[in-house]
């Protein structure tokens, strides 16, 4: 017996399942795609706005320290501008002094013609031409100036930088000062000191100031504002000075400006420069000391305990027994 094939149907209850889930998928995508799109557009917008708000600070910023910028910058322009001005000034004044020392440098010059011309005219002087200038009186040389001999080599200085002559005599000291220095029209050194024993150049601590014009205007340029410590007593500069620059080979000046001893005792003072200034063969100190006293403490009671006194008591004893002399001022008054 022949059996019957089964009839199959197409759109069974499976089949229709699995096409109702499909196309619920889909549209749960749909749904899914179309709801998603606003938060991701709302989430850009927001970080765009903080974003642009922090630009926005930025140049703010950026705008507050461009003014700034531009007013340190529009500062410098005239600065510098100021300093182009001062060149423009000092190339003048160098022009100047160039000018000037050509002017000097030909004097010099014509002088030296001058000099050379005469002493050819004396070369060419007849028998009795020299023996009437032998009995014109000749111009005598003077070994002083002032009673203040003037043949040493070297120069030292020591100054009182005490508040006493800082206020009342320090116009008087650089007048004095510049006075000795002229009298030596040219030496081989030069040193200052105060009256302790520091120097007013560091650079040449124990060494000799090369005696050059530029030196000697520096010199009397910081002299006017020099201010050291000070004890009111020249006896440390005195013996740092003879200890350090002695030399039997050297004629030294020592020069003591000051207006007051404030020492313990005179005769300790007088040995001690005894014992290191010492004689040479010839019998005279290599260093002669001469002191110049100013009378700032003259108006104050005389008598044993004025150290005004007592300055111009040591340094008459020291003057005398080294070769010097001691001048005292009557006036503080430059």
């Amino acid at each position: 017996m022949k059996k019957q094939r089964r009839d199959i149907e197409i759109f069974s209850m499976s089949f229709l399942d699995v096409i109702c889930c499909a196309f619920g998928a889909i549209v749960l995508l749909f749904v899914l795609s179309k709801f998603a799109q606003p938060v991701v557009i709302e989430e850009m917008t927001k970080n765009l706005e903080s974003e642009l708000v922090r630009l926005e600070e930025e140049l703010h910023k950026i705008r507050g320290e461009t003014a700034v910028l531009n007013r340190k910058l529009k500062s410098k322009i005239e600065q510098i501008s100021k300093e182009k001005e001062r060149i423009a000034r000092l190339q003048g004044d160098l022009s100047n002094i160039k000018g000037e020392f050509a002017t000097s440098t030909q004097y010099a010059e014509v002088q030296n013609i001058i000099k050379e011309k005469l002493a050819r005219a004396k070369q060419e002087l007849t028998e009795e031409m020299k023996r009437l200038l032998k009995k014109q009186p000749r111009a005598k040389k003077e070994p002083s100036v002032g009673g203040i001999p003037v043949d040493s080599e070297y120069v030292i200085f020591i100054i009182d930088t005490s508040g006493s002559m800082q206020r009342y005599a320090w116009g008087l000291v650089q007048k004095k000062f510049a006075e000795v220095l002229k009298v030596y029209p040219k030496v081989k050194g030069i040193q200052v000191m105060n009256d302790m024993g520091i120097y007013m150049f560091s650079q040449y601590r124990e060494k000799w100031i090369p005696d050059t014009p530029a030196r000697r205007q520096a010199i009397l340029s910081v002299l006017s504002t020099w201010r050291s410590f000070s004890n009111s007593s020249p006896t440390e500069g005195i013996t740092a000075a003879i200890k350090t620059f002695y030399s039997r080979d050297k004629k030294i000046s020592l020069y003591v400006f000051g207006d007051e001893f404030s020492g313990p005792a005179i005769q300790p003072v007088v040995d001690e420069v005894d014992r290191i200034n010492k004689a040479t063969f010839d019998g005279k100190r290599r260093v002669r000391i001469h002191a110049v006293g100013f009378p700032v403490l003259m108006n104050y009671a005389m008598g044993p305990g004025n150290t005004g006194d007592r300055f111009a008591a040591l340094m008459r004893i020291l003057c005398k027994k080294n070769g010097g002399t001691f001048v005292g001022l009557n006036s503080t008054m430059p």
